[in-house]
């Protein structure tokens, strides 16, 4: 296990880079503060580098809210969204739990993003080592993205989310969504995989909802349905 000091002190930090798109992105975002009350909890937990862009958001903030919350990455952690050291579950000893497979960002509809580790996947789970994949709520299934994190951060920031959520948005979904807490999301009814609600989504009921309560819907959709058991999806 590296000290914290090996991961924090790196020639070429990933934040400013990072930053930089933060502003030049044509969607809102949004910087949360970390915790300063232990400083690199997450990064140590994690094992990674500030170099990276992983280790750069575990380190330098408390997550990441874009395009006015609609979808929200997790970084150390702070009071309005745990971090990803607690959504993984990797709360107790630095390497007592190394996941396969890391719950990185959560949406307003309880899709998922996580992303796939360096070793060999539980059968089953799709994608490649260190590829994203987005646990769809449309559709009850993991999506394989083509990219790893920090493409992953590149794509969206460049204003893609648009386009990749262009069939699960209604007329009015920024002014339903865009005011509430990091930790509440929308229910929707007809349920999104529906074929009621994908026929006419501005015409279903919605309303907040705990996002750890919509995460667990999913799961037990999956498993009354016959579905693949979609795996973790994170503790929120």
């Amino acid at each position: 296990m590296r000290e914290l000091s090996e991961l924090v002190d790196v020639e070429r930090p990933a934040w400013p880079d990072l930053s930089r798109m933060f502003e030049a992105s044509p969607l809102n975002v949004r910087v949360l503060p970390p915790d300063p009350e232990q400083p690199g909890r997450c990064l140590l937990r994690l094992q990674v580098s500030a170099a990276s862009f992983l280790g750069a958001v575990a380190l330098e903030s408390g997550g990441i809210l874009v395009d006015d919350g609609w979808l929200r990455g997790h970084g150390d952690g702070c009071t309005d969204l745990p971090g990803l050291d607690r959504v993984n579950g990797m709360t107790s000893e630095v390497g007592a739990v190394r996941p396969a497979r890391l719950t990185v960002a959560h949406d307003v509809l309880g899709g998922v993003f996580a992303l796939n580790g360096p070793e060999t996947k539980a059968p089953g789970w799709p994608g490649a080592p260190g590829e994203m994949i987005y646990f769809a709520p449309d559709n009850l299934e993991w999506e394989t993205l083509g990219t790893g994190y920090s493409g992953w951060w590149e794509w969206l920031l460049a204003g893609h989310l648009t386009d990749f959520y262009e069939d699960l948005r209604w007329p009015g979904w920024r002014a339903e969504t865009a005011d509430l807490h990091p930790s509440k999301g929308v229910t929707v009814y007809p349920f999104l995989w529906s074929a009621q609600a994908q026929a006419d989504l501005a015409a279903t009921a919605r309303g907040p909802a705990p996002v750890s309560e919509l995460v667990g819907a999913n799961q037990e959709f999956c498993s009354s349905m016959g579905l693949p058991d979609p795996g973790p999806l994170g503790s929120f």
